[in-house]
């Protein structure tokens, strides 16, 4: 199925949850924030949210430096 990813379509397998997008996307749930459908998905519930076709998802990654 087709998501939209940071405005990029990407395949995922139907039934993906964040948890498992972030692992395959070898991204630290610590270091990023996600918005899925516009609307901010807390960290304890990337387990739960599995993601339809069309969702639209954005990923904001923490960095350090000045």
């Amino acid at each position: 199925m087709t998501i939209q990813l940071n405005g990029k379509p990407r395949e995922i397998e139907a039934g993906t949850t964040l948890r498992r997008l972030l692992d395959d996307l070898h991204l630290d749930a610590l270091r990023v924030a996600v918005q899925v459908n516009l609307e901010i998905v807390k960290r304890e519930r990337h387990a739960s949210v599995a993601l339809g076709p069309g969702d639209e998802v954005e990923i904001l990654t923490f960095m350090a430096g000045g």
